[in-house]
């Protein structure tokens, strides 16, 4: 599938200036600043499991269907319900305070962020 696989963080724009614009309060914004992030997809058609595990461990799974309404799940943990849509090979869906894509370019998995400024995110996949 076109976006099963395990990705790494390779590098990231606007971090700071879209975390604030978010609310996500200072404290936080700091300790996640250099945090290497993996996340995983499990794609099987339209169904998807897109899990970001942190490190020590902690990790956070929005389980989904292209189309259909879910229960998802914030960063921070706040619980939300959204349509995930495909638009052109990409995933989006609108989280409470931000639009977000995810999309596979030249074998790396692309995320963007959008609130004012776009969060970009740059993974590349892992052989694990």
């Amino acid at each position: 599938m076109a976006f099963s696989g395990k990705y790494e963080l390779e590098s990231e724009e606007n971090y700071d200036e879209f975390v604030k614009r978010i609310g996500i309060p200072s404290d936080i914004i700091e300790k996640g600043r250099n945090f290497k992030i993996v996340t995983e997809v499990v794609q099987n058609g339209n169904d998807f499991a897109w899990s970001q595990i942190y490190p020590g461990g902690q990790s956070m799974t929005n389980k989904f269907t292209i189309g259909k309404e879910a229960d998802m799940e914030t960063m921070g943990g706040k619980k939300f319900k959204a349509t995930v849509y495909m638009e052109g090979g990409k995933v989006v869906v609108d989280f409470p305070n931000y639009h977000h894509t995810a999309e596979i370019a030249g074998g790396k998995l692309v995320e963007v962020s959008s609130r004012g400024v776009a969060l970009l995110v740059y993974c590349r996949k892992t052989n694990s």
